[in-house]
């Protein structure tokens, strides 16, 4: 099967294409399968929504919760079971992918309990207990960039194991997970652990900055104002892969990580996540195009990944060199009235909310099969 030629040019562009989706009938039915050989996607994340909407569809799962209920398993536990059993499936599709990459790519992302978001310690364990259960070196653990997640972020890189930093949404936030990260890798270097072997991204959301920004420039609604929508979410990326290069690239922080890099480390690539477009009168593909750079991940929900092989553009690197030009857009949203402190800590506090609420109704869901399987509804 061939490769989509618009996918293969955002590759070469160096974007590693990651799906923004997992369940059961996707592994099954081969269509993991034939994403990896046709649309050119190296890596899968997950999130408890995506498992809530899989584990309600279809009767994938029916014989495992029928199995569940006989052990007596409480929503918890089954959770566990059934999204770890899937991780490992997707892991074992991708190994290849991994191999080829050296690493790098080949990745499936499993999150933790988003309730444990504001408590390091207890993130930390699970992150451990999660890297066990699922036992495969091309797992990625999710961990929030809550302030309480930056030192579980530096504990669980410390042993030895690979994360995926989610839900970071302003500049300031991901220079703190890159500390958290590079001072990981040196906890893990003292403890003896190949640092060539531990892998991070760090997953910067893009839609929901327009969002939250857009209402409030509709909202100041003065010409100015509304001149600035959309703008603000793809300058945010740029000036994030702007502080990347900082300290991964060659720039002025650099030499922290050429230390670390000296004895085998790896870069913290950026990872553009949320790319699906919510406002309808944007381009489909905008959080794609205008977001290429080298040594980059795009994780797209499957609308966005199939309207770029449809009809995307690959420009060139839309991202390097544009720093000055997102920063002055940023003095222009704060000269119209935007309170851009409070714009990320809502969208990090709602991020967290938003989180445990899917999390919650997965525990629903998954309470309700058991409950369903134990009265031989399944």
């Amino acid at each position: 099967m061939a490769q989509n030629p618009n996918l293969t040019a955002l590759s070469e562009a160096g974007v590693s294409v990651w799906l923004d989706d997992l369940s059961r009938d996707r592994i099954r039915s081969g269509n993991l399968a034939e994403l990896i050989e046709t649309r050119g996607v190296v890596g899968v994340t997950t999130n408890p929504t995506i498992f809530q909407q899989a584990l309600s569809k279809g009767d994938a799962y029916n014989d495992q919760v029928r199995e569940l209920t006989e052990q007596r398993a409480d929503a918890d536990s089954a959770i566990r079971t059934i999204t770890t059993d899937d991780v490992r499936s997707a892991c074992d599709v991708f190994a290849p992918v991994f191999e080829a990459s050296g690493g790098v790519n080949g990745r499936v992302s499993i999150e933790v309990d988003p309730r444990l978001a504001f408590d390091a310690d207890k993130t930390a364990a699970q992150a451990v207990e999660l890297w066990k259960i699922v036992d495969r070196p091309n797992l990625f653990i999710k961990i929030p960039a809550t302030e309480a997640g930056l030192p579980a972020i530096t504990a669980t890189i410390g042993e030895g194991i690979s994360v995926n930093v989610t839900l970071i949404f302003s500049v300031e936030r991901y220079r703190a997970v890159m500390g958290a990260y590079l001072d990981g890798l040196r906890r893990a270097r003292t403890a003896g652990h190949d640092l060539a072997k531990i892998h991070s991204v760090a997953s910067f959301f893009v839609s929901r900055v327009d969002s939250e920004i857009d209402k409030r420039l509709e909202a100041i609604g003065t010409d100015e104002a509304l001149a600035l929508r959309g703008k603000a979410a793809v300058a945010n990326a740029r000036l994030a892969y702007a502080e990347y290069e900082s300290v991964f690239n060659g720039g002025s922080h650099g030499s922290t990580y050429d230390q670390l890099a000296s004895a085998g480390a790896n870069r913290q690539r950026p990872l553009w996540a949320s790319t699906g477009v919510k406002n309808k009168d944007y381009p489909d593909t905008m959080y794609v195009t205008e977001l290429v750079a080298p040594n980059t991940v795009n994780t797209l929900p499957e609308a966005t990944l199939q309207a770029f092989a449809d009809h995307g553009e690959v420009r060139g690197d839309t991202v390097s060199g544009t720093a000055a030009e997102a920063a002055a857009l940023f003095e222009q949203l704060a000269t119209a009235g935007v309170d851009l402190d409070d714009v990320f800590a809502t969208l990090e506090r709602e991020g967290v909310d938003k989180f445990e609420k899917s999390w919650e109704e997965l525990l629903s869901t998954t309470a309700a099969e058991l409950g369903a399987a134990e009265h031989g509804d399944r």
